[in-house]
């Protein structure tokens, strides 16, 4: 491994060089199962036919030009988001990180057009928006915001899922111009929302003239088994936050925004280089063309009922497995320790999976897995912990 790079991550000693579906191959050719995804990006799966045809018909026509002038594939894929999401406008970026930035530039401008100097967000305990400065100090994990302070300001933090911490802060503030939220906590360990909590959130939003801000980064684009997360609940935001999974691999983030944040930004407010680059923005669109084509969101409704059911059958006789949870194929194990070390386990036995908030097991699994390779999955998975568990 090369001594050039920063040590920004601390990567499993393994290099793939080829992928197919859900399988990949690494330098010595040995096999393994992806139930992980690059960490919810390749929903199609490794070399998809037509992201494959996609990218090389693109490359070999037009790559990038500006914002400064019109793009063609950006316009198409704005309209197909806005069809399937119900919102407006939509922003193009490179990550979620940069996403979840326009949303907060977007509730800052709302704010200031209220007359309010110092806008206030409501963040929640246990989030994660991104490693930028804003969005690590909208992050609900001290131990990924330690040693870069001091953080932005603007931000109220309250528990997830407690509707009654936001109406004490409603009561006693009158500079709160917005919510940010996950329909799935990811990062902090697969917690989804209590049933209802998404739709209080919009009346409360609607009561006092907040954003809505829903980061989709993780849930979005088919991975619950609906294109977004907040769809589950029947309600619209006012700005989502997208990335992962729209791209397939290809990097590429949006802002989409509705109702009085559609028309928020002005020329000059916010922009970016490559955002929306025409080959981006084509593969983008293919995805959710693949994915509409081969009725994958009801692919992976059946798939994450399929896994969880099979986990929680072959698990219920271990008692260091406190809870199988989730949401379509976003599925957390969570373990009544620390079990950082399967995620080696697991590749050291052609598996590739990840835990998170220390005790949680996450699978991320793509939507084109066979029957087949979930039930390979359920069994692997529910081996590996059982040995972990009892060592």
């Amino acid at each position: 491994m090369s001594g050039h790079l920063m040590t920004t991550y601390n990567r499993q000693p393994v290099t793939f060089v080829r992928g197919e579906g859900a399988r990949l191959w690494d330098e010595s050719g040995r096999e393994y199962l992806d139930a992980l995804c690059g960490v919810a990006v390749t929903g199609l799966g490794h070399a998809q036919p037509d992201i494959t045809k996609a990218i090389c018909e693109q490359a070999g026509t037009l790559l990038h030009t500006s914002n400064i002038y019109g793009i063609a594939w950006q316009e198409k894929l704005a309209d197909k988001l806005a069809a399937i999401s119900g919102m407006e406008k939509a922003f193009f970026c490179n990550s979620g990180a940069e996403a979840n930035e326009a949303a907060i530039k977007l509730a800052r401008l709302h704010g200031r057009r209220r007359g309010i100097a110092s806008p206030m967000i409501i963040v929640m305990e246990n989030s994660f928006h991104g490693r930028t400065m804003a969005t690590l100090t909208a992050t609900g994990n001290k131990k990924v915001q330690a040693g870069f302070e001091p953080l932005v300001e603007g931000f109220l933090r309250v528990p997830y899922g407690d509707i009654a911490a936001i109406e004490k802060l409603a009561a006693k503030r009158d500079d709160i111009v917005a919510v940010l939220v996950e329909p799935v906590q990811g990062e902090g360990g697969v917690i989804p929302a209590p049933v209802g909590y998404l739709k209080q959130l919009r009346e409360l939003c609607n009561q006092h003239d907040w954003l809505m801000m829903v980061d989709e980064v993780q849930t979005g684009i088919g991975r619950t088994g609906k294109w977004f997360g907040y769809q589950h609940d029947g309600i619209i935001p006012d700005v989502v936050s997208l990335a992962k999974g729209l791209g397939n691999g290809v990097p590429i983030g949006a802002s989409l925004a509705a109702g009085k944040a559609a028309n928020l930004f002005a020329p000059g407010h916010h922009g970016s280089t490559f955002g929306g680059n025409p080959l981006v923005c084509r593969v983008a669109h293919t995805v959710l063309e693949v994915i509409e084509r081969d009725d994958l969101l009801a692919r992976a409704s059946y798939l994450g009922d399929r896994i969880a059911k099979g986990l929680r059958d072959r698990l219920a006789d271990c008692p260091a497995v406190c809870e199988v949870r989730g949401r379509g194929l976003m599925i957390g194990i969570v373990l009544d320790r620390p079990c950082g070390d399967l995620v080696r386990l697991a590749l050291d036995a052609g598996l590739l999976i990840n835990v998170t908030a220390d005790s949680v097991v996450r699978l991320l699994p793509p939507m084109i897995l066979s029957d087949e390779q979930a039930d390979q999955i359920v069994a692997e998975v529910a081996r590996l912990v059982k040995e972990f568990v009892t060592a």
